[in-house]
């Protein structure tokens, strides 16, 4: 589990395909600290297993299936990419719960200043937007960020330069594709409340209204 705070900018220093999948390459310095082959690491989101370890940086095997679902097919040398070790039970939880599990990738549209701050605005596809509440949470590129604004599958966050300047935020550029994780929350809520996900719990719609959960 992630929290969405990333905690270094990694470079992509190679990637050898395979036909299901490919094996990562990822430049780094301060995550490697106490990083060990098996342990879990966000890349752009993306939840992978160290499997080899240097003095620069780490290697992962990535599936095919990720591959498919995200924008890690687009990778290429020298790309920066964001980077975050699995939360420790004792660690602050500074963003939100994170799974690493991408469920699909939208665009960056435009950012707009706003003083202090920049504002970003993505598009998501109906799978995803579905999901997303303003002021809710979502993961863009393995950055925990809140949702300032939403216009049917089109949403907004608000980007401190704090965050700009420690993520890859910045290099996007208008039509790049983004790793896209909503809340897992959410999606609980509504495997609950389903009645063809739930026809023997106790949880319904009545049940919620009733006592006033919504």
């Amino acid at each position: 589990m992630f929290t969405g705070i990333i905690e270094e900018s990694g470079i992509v220093r190679s990637i050898n395909r395979l036909s299901y999948g490919a094996n990562v390459f990822i430049g780094c310095s301060k995550i490697l600290d106490d990083l060990n082959i098996g342990d879990s690491v966000s890349v752009n989101g993306a939840c992978q297993t160290v499997v080899e370890l240097g003095n620069n940086g780490f290697a992962v095997n990535v599936s095919q299936e990720t591959l498919d679902i995200s924008t890690l097919k687009h990778f290429k040398s020298g790309m920066n990419v964001n980077l975050e070790r699995a939360m420790k039970a004792d660690g602050r939880f500074g963003g939100h719960v994170v799974t690493g599990h991408v469920n699909g990738t939208g665009k960056f549209l435009k950012k707009i200043n706003q003083g202090v701050f920049d504002l970003y605005y993505f598009s998501a596809p109906d799978k995803i937007s579905r999901y997303m509440v303003y002021k809710g949470s979502i993961c863009v590129d393995g950055i925990s960020l809140t949702i300032a604004s939403l216009a049917d599958n089109t949403f907004s966050v608000a980007v401190i330069p704090q965050t700009s300047s420690n993520t890859n935020l910045y290099l996007l550029k208008s039509g790049d594709n983004v790793n896209l994780e909503s809340d897992i929350f959410a999606k609980y809520v509504e495997k609950f409340v389903s009645k063809s996900d739930n026809t023997t719990g106790n949880i319904t719609v009545s049940y919620l209204e009733e006592h006033g959960f919504i």
